[in-house]
């Protein structure tokens, strides 16, 4: 079903639990590896999904339908990684760098994650990067979407975004060429 089915079927009382049963389905696992990307936990992952689905359904009845219906989900989803990390955040307001430093400790010991070193290492530089910039190359490299899905996920200009990726890139290239 095409987006605009998906939400002529939820504005129908009676349809709107199995039309939003469809969305999860078509955008669960898209959501879930988007967040993950972020927070690299599975539990994690899994309780901001949750957030994320929980106010999509509330607010689900008034999306206006100006922004396409997976940005509108995706910056949703990011929205509550942001906060999310923001949480995490150690006391006494340290950066949060220091979250991707923990985010990174945990990397090993996740058992679902069966990275090898190249994969690792890959990871580690992305999460070295800057929040914004390491938002920009989840969508764009591994999502593969357009810059102009990305800005409507980010609320940022086309430009903007083209410029982060490419300094994301610059980073990572180096992270990469020089070790840990």
């Amino acid at each position: 079903m095409s987006e605009s089915e998906l939400l002529a079927l939820f504005q129908q009382k009676d349809n709107a639990r199995y039309a939003f049963d469809l969305i999860v389905r078509n955008y669960g696992e898209r959501l879930y590896w988007h967040i993950r990307k972020m927070v690299l936990t599975h539990e994690d992952a899994n309780d901001i999904l949750q957030n994320c689905l929980l106010k999509a359904w509330n607010g689900l009845s008034s999306f206006r339908g100006e922004s396409k219906l997976f940005t509108w989900l995706y910056r949703i989803a990011t929205n509550e990684v942001i906060t999310f990390l923001k949480k995490r955040r150690p006391p006494l307001f340290q950066p949060l760098s220091s979250v991707s430093r923990q985010l990174g400790e945990t990397l090993h010991s996740d058992p679902l994650f069966n990275g090898d070193a190249i994969q690792t290492k890959l990871q580690k530089a992305i999460l070295r990067l800057p929040n914004r910039q390491r938002q920009v190359f989840n969508l764009r490299y591994f999502e593969e979407l357009k810059y102009e899905d990305i800005s409507e996920i980010l609320g940022t200009s086309v430009g903007a975004l083209k410029a982060s990726y490419h300094l994301a890139a610059e980073k990572i290239e180096r992270y990469l060429k020089q070790g840990d």
